[in-house]
């Protein structure tokens, strides 16, 4: 019998069968995400989570929306590992922060900042947001066979979007720009609002994350004086993504017929 999560936000149920899933934000992208997939269907739409199911390689694909921010993406991850998936990556869309980032590349992050509270309430702040290294591999591979550029390395994660383009907004104006300041300095390449949440439910229910980061633009290049541009297509982000799964899905399979072998 097939049971759905109690109080289940996603509205799917454990027999989905589906060990991948791709997360974007957006509701809206959800379904040009699975058109990417063979035979692509709608599943449900609940609250901010739409999601489709799809193949890729003979393997179930779900894509689902985890809507903007880190509450809600971690539930999206936690009821995921509660039905069988062990695979997340999140696709999305970043603005970037350094000057050798331009619109239309791709980032792929290693690591985040956790400018956030959503995984306060998960564990210590000293323990790192991490993608999973398997994933980030197979992505920077797939990147290289869609012939796309990307850049590798930390992003931050943040709760409040105004609170970044509009910091003298905010009561706490001195502190989002020192912090700011702080990231690029450090080398952050990018900033968005979901990968700390994705990494650390995932490191903690002990599923494999990754993100591929589409950047729509680069303000600081603008404030260098630098030529910058808007750009929204997410085409080669989402073929890098299902290209990824593809990899994923092979050498899990190369591993699985070597460990039968074994025994």
């Amino acid at each position: 019998m097939n049971e759905k999560v109690y109080g289940s936000s996603i509205d799917l149920d454990s027999g989905i069968g589906a060990k991948y899933a791709i997360l974007p934000g957006d509701p809206e992208r959800v379904a040009v995400i699975a058109g990417y997939l063979e035979n692509p269907k709608p599943l449900s739409v609940h609250r901010e989570y739409t999601s489709y199911e799809g193949y890729l390689d003979g393997e179930k694909i779900l894509v689902i929306s985890t809507g903007m921010g880190g509450p809600s993406a971690a539930i999206a991850v936690e009821e995921l590992a509660m039905i069988g998936v062990d695979t997340v990556i999140r696709l999305g869309t970043c603005g970037g922060m350094q000057p050798e980032v331009r619109s239309g590349e791709l980032i792929l992050p290693t690591a985040a900042i956790r400018q956030e509270g959503t995984t306060k309430e998960y564990v210590y702040g000293e323990f790192p947001a991490a993608a999973n290294f398997d994933v980030v591999r197979a992505l920077d591979e797939a990147a290289e066979k869609v012939g796309v550029k990307v850049h590798k390395g930390i992003v931050q994660s943040k709760d409040s979007y105004y609170g970044q383009h509009m910091p003298d907004r905010m009561p706490a104006e001195r502190d989002l720009k020192e912090h700011y300041d702080a990231w690029i300095r450090a080398g952050a390449l990018a900033s968005e609002m979901e990968c700390a949440a994705v990494f650390i439910v995932s490191q903690v229910r002990r599923l494999r994350a990754g993100a591929v980061l589409h950047v729509i633009w680069n303000k600081e290049r603008e404030r260098a004086g630098l030529s910058s541009k808007t750009t929204r297509d997410l085409d080669l982000a989402i073929q890098t993504v299902t290209e990824g799964i593809r990899i994923l899905i092979k050498k899990r399979k190369r591993s699985e017929s070597t460990n039968e072998i074994q025994f």
